[in-house]
């Protein structure tokens, strides 16, 4: 996290309304100690999770956070805070919003996008969620369904949760990123992508994920949406 906070105050310039908000998700290593060690440099903010709760209540902390403090015309972005996603994506994810989309994700898969550092199984099973996913819901502008570095209108987010309240990230794991999408495709957005070169040979730990669990939950989740969709058509027929 220093390495990474460090980058955002070389935006600051460029973005003087920047404020970072962290979500100490029952850390063991001094998340929050380390953050607030930035706040006389720039605007931070610590939220905490008593115990870790996972990365599906840590994304519904954080964004129900902005929604609660920023205005609709603000934007949030979501990163990791591992340095294995590179603030200065953040300039091209914004202009992609200036120019009409609602949501904009770092995608891998876009043409410039990498991944250095990522075994080759993991590089498999991340592009086969995300085709399954494609080839099951077809998001317009969306090729990388798993990708957590994203930006979203804040208005965009309260629409969702008005419309899900705390239903709208239900997923504990890493499967919340894909079901984020899934469900904010219902509220007729613009969504786009920009290339992402995604460092994971910064990443200092172990991943936290379980890759075979993983994978099973996205076949749950498209397979749950798949029927909430079904039962939202025949309602309404």
């Amino acid at each position: 996290m220093p390495k990474l906070l460090e980058k955002f105050l070389l935006l600051q310039a460029r973005y003087p309304k920047l404020q970072i908000v962290v979500v100490d998700d029952g850390s063991s290593d001094e998340t929050a100690t380390v953050a607030e060690g930035f706040a006389d440099r720039m605007a931070v903010t610590v939220v905490r999770h008593g115990k870790n709760r996972g990365l599906g209540c840590a994304m519904k902390t954080g964004l129900r956070w902005v929604c609660e403090h920023g205005a609709d015309g603000d934007v949030v972005v979501t990163m990791d805070a591992d340095d294995t996603h590179d603030p200065n994506h953040i300039p091209s994810m914004l202009d992609k919003l200036d120019r009409g989309a609602d949501v904009v994700i770092a995608s891998r898969y876009q043409e410039g996008g990498e991944q250095v550092g990522l075994s080759p199984l993991r590089r498999v099973l991340s592009w086969g969620a995300s085709t399954l996913l494609g080839w099951i819901f077809g998001i317009d502008g969306v090729r990388d369904y798993s990708s957590g570095y994203r930006a979203y209108r804040i208005g965009a987010l309260r629409r969702a949760f008005d419309r899900f309240g705390e239903k709208f990230i239900e997923a504990s794991g890493f499967q919340c990123m894909a079901e984020i999408l899934l469900k904010m495709r219902t509220l007729n957005l613009r969504f786009g992508e920009v290339p992402l070169v995604l460092r994971y040979d910064r990443k200092a730990g172990q991943s936290k994920m379980p890759v075979l669990e993983t994978v099973l939950q996205y076949f749950f989740l498209a397979r749950k949406v798949s029927r909430l969709e079904i039962l939202h058509e025949e309602r309404l027929g």
